[in-house]
């Protein structure tokens, strides 16, 4: 195992079991039986280790599969299922980390502030899936009335809410039912 793979791991548990906003440096080496310099050396900060968490040690993909997506290849519907279920668990896994960074303004300031300058963020998603829904729509596969962005938006804005509710009560996730609601608005 590499150093930086100890590190991700590391960060992993630690953001998983106390959240982002109280996840230090300092406890991410300890638990990786590193200084703090070795995990420097390797990721510029703690943003930077919680994209790198996200993406190699989240296993629901999100933004993998949307950027795999292309138009005309399979069913819509069933491609927009297929982003429902791995959104869901994406959610499920990323929940746990990213909520706490609500917790604190000047964080959360601080995290928006680095994911701009690094043209990165959640709203990459949103875009990614619009981006499919809208080449369908030039290819005929969705009506022209409809709003790729909106759609996008629904999405996975119902999937995290999905998720959210998830956490404290019964709440169902089921992937189907998201897209057919999608889907009868798409008309």
């Amino acid at each position: 195992m590499t150093t930086r793979d100890r590190i991700l791991d590391a960060a992993a548990h630690v953001m998983r079991t106390k959240g982002l906003a109280r996840a230090t440096t300092k406890e991410i080496a300890k638990a990786a039986e590193l200084s703090e310099a070795a995990l420097y050396k390797h990721f510029q900060d703690k943003t930077g280790l919680f994209l790198a968490v996200l993406k190699e040690r989240v296993p629901s993909d999100l933004g993998a599969l949307l950027a795999e997506l292309r138009a005309g290849e399979g069913d819509v519907r069933e491609n927009l299922e297929r982003v429902a279920r791995t959104a869901l668990g994406f959610y499920t896994e990323t929940f746990p980390i990213a909520a706490s960074v609500f917790s604190e303004p000047t964080l959360l300031a601080a995290h928006r502030d680095v994911l701009r300058h690094r043209g990165t963020g959640p709203h990459l998603l949103v875009e990614a899936l619009a981006g499919y829904l809208a080449a369908e729509r030039e290819i005929g596969r969705l009506p022209a009335s409809a709003d790729p962005r909106a759609a996008a938006g629904l999405l996975l804005g119902a999937c995290q809410y999905a998720v959210f509710l998830g956490f404290f009560t019964d709440w169902p996730t089921d992937p189907r039912g998201i897209v057919a609601a999608l889907w009868s608005g798409l008309g």
